[in-house]
């Protein structure tokens, strides 16, 4: 239900939020929505063609493929939880997001560095050592550049509304829609570029689009009215044990988490078991934490908060078959002519980004119209229903595949799983980062952030997993092709897996809406 009644001052909603707009939003939007456009542009641009990569240039079969499409995807949503704290408790948003950036741009500009790999005695694989090692490195890169600069570019569109402005979760929708524009001129360049004219052009198409979205966030500093600065900026001059101010020791803590990074995806399983132990050691801590510095209200809010966060987990690991099983699926099982035109397979992800610009501004309008007539369901409600609908995508997709055993199968299939996937996440991604902003104190809001993103990379790193279920042990172990009968059995199981999971959230919703102390 919605918190704006009749008697309430609809300025009282307004307080604390930014006053110079544009659109009716703040201003400062504008910037994150661009920056976080093109710093999209080149995680998915290099997403989209990255296991088609691994299968089709490095010749991985598809198990080894997933696992580290999994690994990496795992490690990308780890690492905003350090990337978080170090802007909380020292560099402040913009700062954390400047080396981010730089980070993101030396990986993406290392991605065009490969050398070939080849077939020896039939399954046997020959690879480049040094080049795959470049290989691992720029995907550190990557990794350590995605986690200075996402939790912390969510935070500031969180700083720019009041706790109490309505406007918050209709301002998260149409960042998400940024988000999402990004995906849409990605998926259809870097596909492209990538799988027609070479993946190292594809790979440094997104590098180029990393710059644009560093420029335009320092460009745009002037909008933000200092919401992206250190809260204490006396404390980077101060000098650290290695004998140099602590700005620069924690751009060098950065380096090293480069080079862990780089060990860490090439463990996968490692990867995976330290995603599941730090999530719940993390919601320990914040919840000792809480119980020590909160009031009764805010530890019962947190409760919620990390109740979803945890939750969420189980949607991102359906979600993100689209970048591994999903699309090497559209590469091997279907028709990609649709209309007289070919579609390549990296290109078949476009679909959920355009779903998502078309559809984003409509959610985002329902929420409000839902708010004004009081009939808005509840965070935790609109949690349910995404777990419902992806659940219930995969069960009739799986069916949709089991009446054609041709590999020439019909696109619509496609569209509608994509379309289903698109739904779902409107109901819970650009809903959940707006909770995350609204049940948080203020002074944990960038490290409860970050432990959405690491329950999102236990998520990552399981899709991979599931996604690795899906390869063919009949062609040989490096053929890169998927079992269509298990992919079936697969997609079933986790569908109805989902379900359960959605109709468990609605059962609890009551209880989770009186913790949450008028908080919606």
């Amino acid at each position: 239900m919605s918190d704006i009644t009749n008697e309430t001052d609809p300025e009282d909603f307004y307080q604390g939020s930014q006053k110079r707009e544009l659109l009716g939003h703040p201003i400062g939007l504008s910037i994150c929505f661009l920056t976080e456009m093109w710093e999209r542009f080149s995680y998915y641009g290099m997403r989209t063609i990255l296991v088609l990569y691994l299968v089709k240039y490095h010749l991985y079969s598809a198990g080894e493929a997933s696992m580290i499409y999994g690994a990496y995807a795992g490690l990308v949503y780890m690492m905003p939880i350090i990337g978080g704290y170090m802007a909380d408790r020292y560099l402040g948003s913009r700062k954390a997001v400047t080396f981010g950036a730089l980070l993101l741009v030396a990986g993406h500009s290392l991605m065009g560095f490969h050398g070939p790999a080849s077939f020896m005695d039939g399954d046997t694989v020959i690879r480049n050592d040094m080049y795959i090692n470049i290989f691992f490195l720029a995907m550190a890169l990557i990794i350590t550049g995605v986690g200075f600069l996402k939790a912390n570019i969510s935070t500031i569109v969180g700083a720019l509304y009041g706790p109490n402005d309505p406007r918050r979760d209709g301002g998260f929708s149409i960042f998400y829609m940024g988000i999402n524009l990004g995906a849409v001129f990605a998926t259809a360049l870097v596909g492209y570029v990538g799988e027609v004219h070479g993946w190292n052009y594809g790979f440094g198409l997104a590098g180029i689009g990393m710059l644009f979205g560093l420029i335009v966030f320092l460009w745009g500093q002037k909008f933000l009215d200092g919401r992206a600065e250190p809260s204490n900026p006396a404390i980077l001059k101060e000098k650290s044990p290695l004998g140099i101010n602590k700005e620069w020791t924690i751009y060098l803590f950065g380096l090293a988490l480069v080079a862990i990074s780089w060990l860490f995806i090439q463990n996968q399983k490692l990867v995976g078991q330290f995603l599941g132990i730090s999530g719940f050691v993390m919601i320990g801590l914040i919840l000792i934490y809480a119980f020590k510095n909160f009031t009764k209200i805010e530890r019962e809010r947190i409760t919620v908060a990390l109740f979803l966060i945890a939750i969420q987990s189980v949607f991102w690991a359906l979600f993100e078959q689209q970048a591994a099983s999903l699309t090497l699926l559209a590469d091997q099982q279907f028709n990609l002519n649709v209309m007289g035109m070919n579609i390549l397979a990296s290109q078949v992800q476009m679909m959920n980004a355009l779903f998502i610009v078309l559809l984003a501004p409509v959610m985002a309008w329902l929420w409000v119209v839902l708010a004004k007539k009081h009939v808005e369901p509840s965070t935790p409600a609109k949690f349910g229903i995404a777990m419902l609908l992806i659940g219930l995508g995969y069960i009739i997709f799986a069916w949709g595949m089991g009446l054609d055993d041709s590999t020439s199968k019909s696109f619509i299939w496609l569209v509608f799983i994509y379309l289903s996937l698109t739904i779902a996440e409107l109901c819970l991604s650009p809903v959940g980062l707006s909770m995350v902003t609204k049940l948080s104190v203020t002074k944990i809001v960038g490290m409860m952030m970050g432990t959405w993103f690491l329950f999102s990379a236990l998520g990552n790193f399981v899709a991979g997993w599931i996604s690795s279920l899906t390869g063919s042990a009949e062609h040989g172990a490096a053929s890169g092709q998927l079992d269509v009968v298990a992919t079936m059995d697969v997609y079933t199981t986790i569908g109805y897996a989902s379900v359960g999971v959605g109709i468990v959230i609605f059962m609890l919703t009551p209880l989770l809406r009186k913790l949450m102390h008028g908080v919606h």
